[in-house]
């Protein structure tokens, strides 16, 4: 029968699908290879989402009497799934390029935290922002996530600290959710640094009695949807205690739990993932043993950020271990004032040369498993009928070009579309 559809991408010399049987994640020996086919078509419905993927050939008899709105012929190119990036803090203002300086002259992470520079810095100048200068800057830089073949970003608060800033933050990243055409997986992150003038304990209480009844009203006549609670889990930060606290009590009004830590100090921060039933723990580059043997049968996946080790000088996470023992391993830039990088391509470059991950794996990091660390892998990180039509096409032959040239993605990637849409032609 004939009908009309939203989209065709003819002939393209790889299209990656990542994963073909509905897997919800890739860990263990399922990351040896990805599933590709060669000189292959994809059809997007109307709808936005994936009708059919197959041989050139075939798709073109099957689909001969149908009409799409647009069709694109990738001969020569590849397709892959659109990116996913796992966590990073895009909505602030008070950029810290004179800490970068600091940083390179010696200064740690803490040292500047502490002499109320790092978060605290940024909170102040968000704080003075207005919601209009937070949402401008915040859009510029998805666009540049989206050039970069970002197709699905979680976006933090977490510099407000204050309930009201808090949900002005939110707000903010509500507006981008309705109003964008990238994806947004949307974060409470409240507990990101104790307030001034208070304890942690007293910080958690103000978040559970006041912050989290809040956003569940606000959840419920739908005003401002929040998908995640995070909390920095870290020493001189927030405790164990007050981190399980917050944690449960956000997981109490349906939020997806998936914090920082074992960033800095070794917190037994993955253990309370795996406890909890955390959907992901980032950072991880002081995790131990157990937390990594837990948080593999807990199916928490752990959302590495090889930018943060690299900019920062930490230790890299252990990402190899963590994938030897069958831990859903995702990948995330980390964008933010501290770690400025808003390309997934140069983050999975990283994470293979710095954390020794093959490309395959970086590649499932950053599309189906990075889905899976936002509870969204049902529907994004692969290409798969019935799955939503992000993805990307890139001017080469081998999808691996991808990720083997360093800080090359904006000659590479010709298209990149969101729900069968394209929002960016190079």
């Amino acid at each position: 029968m004939a009908g009309g559809h939203r989209l065709l991408l003819e002939n393209a010399r790889q299209v990656v699908l990542v994963c073909a049987r509905g897997e919800r994640f890739l860990a263990g020996d399922a990351l040896r290879s990805l599933d590709v086919l060669e000189g292959a078509s994809l059809v997007v419905g109307t709808d936005g989402f994936i009708k059919a993927i197959g041989p050139a050939d075939a798709i073109r008899k099957q689909f001969s009497e149908e009409t799409f709105e647009e069709r694109i012929d990738c001969s020569g190119k590849c397709i892959l799934p659109g990116l996913v990036d796992a966590h990073t803090h895009p909505v602030w203002a008070g950029e810290r390029v004179h800490e970068f300086a600091m940083k390179l002259a010696g200064a740690t992470y803490m040292d500047i935290h502490q002499a109320g520079g790092g978060i605290n810095f940024t909170v102040e100048r968000t704080r003075q922002a207005s919601e209009e200068e937070l949402y401008s800057s915040f859009q510029q830089r998805l666009g540049c996530m989206m050039r970069a073949g970002t197709t699905l970003v979680e976006c933090k608060s977490g510099y407000g600290l204050s309930l009201e800033t808090e949900l002005k933050m939110l707000r903010v990243i509500e507006r981008a959710r309705r109003d964008l055409d990238i994806g947004i997986s949307a974060t409470y992150c409240g507990a990101h640094s104790v307030p001034k003038g208070k304890t942690a304990s007293e910080a958690a209480d103000d978040i559970i009695k006041n912050h989290l009844p809040r956003l569940k009203e606000l959840g419920r006549n739908g005003e401002i949807h929040v998908d995640n609670i995070d909390v920095f889990c870290e020493k001189g930060v927030f405790d164990v205690d007050s981190s399980r606290r917050i944690l449960q009590s956000g997981k109490d009004i349906g939020l997806q739990i998936n914090f920082h830590g074992d960033e800095l100090h070794p917190m037994k921060a993955a253990e309370l993932g795996a406890e909890l039933g955390a959907q992901a723990v980032s950072h991880l580059e002081e995790v131990s043993d157990e937390g990594i043997a837990a948080m593999a049968t807990a199916r928490c996946s752990a959302v590495l950020l090889p930018t943060t080790a690299y900019m920062l000088r930490l230790k890299q996470p252990r990402a190899r271990k963590m994938l030897d023992e069958g831990v859903i391993v995702a990948l995330g830039s980390d964008f933010n004032p501290n770690a400025y990088c808003f390309s997934m391509p140069m983050v999975m470059h990283l994470a293979c040369v710095n954390m020794r991950m093959s490309m395959p794996e970086a590649l499932a990091a950053a599309t189906i498993n990075a889905a899976y660390a936002l509870g969204k892998s049902h529907t994004q990180g692969s290409l798969e009928v019935g799955k939503q039509g992000d993805l990307i096409i890139i001017n080469s032959p081998r999808w691996e070009h991808l990720i083997y040239q360093f800080g090359g993605h904006h000659e590479l990637i010709d298209y990149v579309i969101a729900k069968g849409k394209v929002i960016y032609k190079k």
